[in-house]
């Protein structure tokens, strides 16, 4: 992984949480769905799924990172990958869009497509 600078990772971390946030509140007005709530502010973003449990994804600006508290796989850290273009997870190579695509979607029982890397 390459070394970001602070004004790089502000920008990556602020882009990816947004447009994850706008996306996520997007899926809420569409679909009916028990118990959703979204929230995001200060640099931390909860996305609550009633009895599907609650993520917590937030800036960990110290460490340059993202990290995420999953009620189904969960917590992980994910570095931003400036070759790849996306923010992944170390010890799984996984990018942080694949695994909440992939958990969210089986939570909701439908297809979602993030636009986080």
């Amino acid at each position: 992984m390459s070394s970001l600078s602070d004004s790089v990772y502000y920008e990556k971390s602020s882009e990816a949480l947004e447009n994850l946030t706008e996306s996520l509140e997007d899926i809420g007005d569409q679909m009916e769905i028990d118990d959703y709530d979204i929230e995001y502010s200060s640099g931390v973003l909860t996305l609550k799924l009633g009895a599907k449990g609650t993520y917590v994804i937030n800036k960990q600006p110290p460490n340059k990172q993202i990290w995420i508290s999953s009620p189904v796989s969960g917590p992980e850290r994910y570095d931003y990958d400036l070759e790849r273009g996306a923010w992944f997870c170390r010890q799984k190579d996984e990018s942080l869009g694949t695994l909440l695509n992939r958990e969210i979607s089986e939570a909701l029982g439908a297809e979602v497509d993030l636009p986080i890397k």
